[in-house]
């Protein structure tokens, strides 16, 4: 599908704020990954290792797999670590799990010297320098909840890194705190005015032939106010939590519906999710959707569920927007969120009961996608 010359250009144009915004994250990675000597746990397996041996060897539980493959994608990307191709795999690998193999970059990381005297055969190492520089991203509350996550006995589906460190979890935290409220709100909502003017401008006919729209956790209605302009005739509303919904203005022409999407979403033709699922895991994507599901009706009476997120991977022949998406994953990593690609999405709508769906990759970092009951 090709772009107007004005949303292409505003597209690009967020792919390249975000890739700044979100470098810090690639400092952050570096930083847990010499605070979970990654390297040295590399380097002891003769420079090669799969996830499932690093693991032991930095002293984290299997459940941080997941965790753990997701700071390594940042470190990949950036180069410091690289994937062993399949072929020339150990043979001690099954064939399943990626290797990652230590560069002349992640050499220099090694902490663990040769001998303690610091003569020749002491191992050349830059970690000290780093630890040294990288003082405010490892000292950051950021970078100290990922690293105590990472070390965490917990569950697989324990406390993530916010609430680690917090004691809850930010969407618990904005629930008291009127602030930091009014600031998810305000960016949620200035996020909708300029993307959802590119997704009516370009692909306005995925709201086409249907009377109603729920905009699940729409905020204070960035996003379906702007659907109800172009669509007078659409009946829509948001649903949100009450704290949320008691910021909404007044007078505009969609309803605010205070409620719970874990719990029950109102019926309508439509349901709208936008950038809300990647804050969630598996589990929790799953339970959403289904609730969706049943608000919806069939395919052949119009029902249908749209979403816009990122589907890691959509333009992999865009190297500056794959890396923009891995950093967003790894920074989503904080609240417990995922960025998925397209099979991790697939496995989440199949588990929710939806037989089809249809990916569009046409907004930048993100996509639009169409699921089908």
């Amino acid at each position: 599908m090709a772009l107007s010359e004005d949303s292409h250009d505003l597209l690009q144009a967020q792919v390249e704020l975000w890739n700044q915004t979100y470098s810090f994250m690639k400092s952050v990675a570096l930083a847990v990954a010499l605070d979970l000597r990654v390297a040295d746990a590399i380097h002891h397996h003769g420079g090669a290792a799969t996830l499932s041996q690093i693991l032991p060897e930095i002293g984290i539980s299997q459940c941080k797999l997941p965790g753990l493959r997701r700071l390594m994608r940042v470190l990949t990307l950036a180069g410091t670590f690289t994937i062993q191709p399949p072929d020339q795999a150990s043979p001690s690998d099954d064939g399943h799990e990626p290797v990652y193999k230590l560069t002349t970059a992640s050499r220099l990381l090694l902490t663990s010297n040769n001998d303690n005297g610091g003569g020749e055969g002491s191992t050349v190492t830059l970690s000290p320098v780093l630890n040294h520089v990288l003082n405010p991203f490892r000292d950051s509350v950021l970078s100290m909840g990922l690293t105590a996550w990472f070390r965490h006995d917990g569950e697989q589906h324990g406390p993530c890194p916010f609430a680690l460190m917090h004691g809850e979890t930010l969407w618990e935290v904005s629930g008291r705190d009127d602030a930091l409220n009014a600031s998810v709100n305000d960016a949620m909502a200035a996020d909708s005015r300029i993307l959802m003017r590119v997704v009516l401008k370009e692909c306005g006919e995925v709201f086409g032939g249907i009377d109603s729209l729920v905009d699940v956790a729409g905020g204070i209605g960035g996003a379906a106010t702007v659907i109800a302009s172009a669509f007078p005739s659409l009946k829509c509303s948001v649903l949100d939590l009450p704290h949320v919904v008691a910021k909404a203005p007044s007078g505009s022409n969609v309803q605010f519906v205070a409620g719970d999407m874990f719990q029950r979403i109102p019926p309508a033709n439509a349901v709208f999710l936008k950038w809300i699922l990647h804050d969630w895991g598996d589990d929790e994507c799953i339970n959403i959707l289904k609730n969706c599901k049943q608000a919806i009706p069939s395919r052949d009476a119009g029902g249908k569920v749209i979403i816009i997120d990122i589907v890691v991977g959509s333009k992999s022949s865009d190297a500056k927007l794959l890396e923009t998406q891995v950093l967003c994953d790894f920074d989503i990593m904080k609240i417990g969120g995922v960025e998925r690609d397209e099979q991790e999405w697939k496995k989440i709508f199949l588990e929710a009961g939806f037989n089809d769906y249809t990916i569009m990759p046409v907004l930048g970092l993100r996509s639009i996608i169409v699921l089908y009951p």
